[in-house]
């Protein structure tokens, strides 16, 4: 099993943060490469398209809205990967004006080493995150 963990602090309240990337279907509201995103099954899949037309099926596998986390699973991608599992989380960094977003994922390398898997979601977790710092969102 690989994995990939990327965080960021951020001058905005957690509150704040969850409310732009809380959503199941807010992909494409903070991740500059995923520009649509149609949600199915009461919320619960979400079906991503890339920037360069690709698709990835997600289903939803825990959400808590009090905890500003969910976790999810990947059913279909164009990625060298089995058994995705990946959690978001913005925590409160104790002054209640700031906040530190985790992104952290596990899966099973199909067809390419643990490193060069990794590495995939590595750069996402890292670009998605760092976008949000780059975005006018907040």
């Amino acid at each position: 099993m690989a994995n990939a963990a990327s965080s960021i602090e951020l001058a905005v309240s957690a509150d704040r943060v969850w409310k732009v990337i809380g959503g199941f279907g807010s992909l494409p509201e903070w991740l500059p490469y995923i520009p649509s995103s149609e949600l199915s099954e009461g919320g619960r899949v979400r079906r991503l398209t890339t920037q360069d037309g690709r698709t990835i099926v997600e289903r939803l596998m825990a959400f808590d809205e009090r905890a500003r986390l969910y976790t999810y699973h990947i059913l279909e991608a164009p990625f060298p990967v089995v058994d995705y599992l990946s959690t978001i989380r913005v925590s409160d960094t104790g002054d209640g004006k700031s906040s530190r977003v985790d992104w952290v994922g596990e899966f099973t390398p199909v067809g390419v080493t643990d490193e060069e898997a990794s590495a995939i979601f590595q750069a996402v977790y890292d670009d998605g995150l760092s976008g949000l710092l780059r975005g006018a969102i907040f």
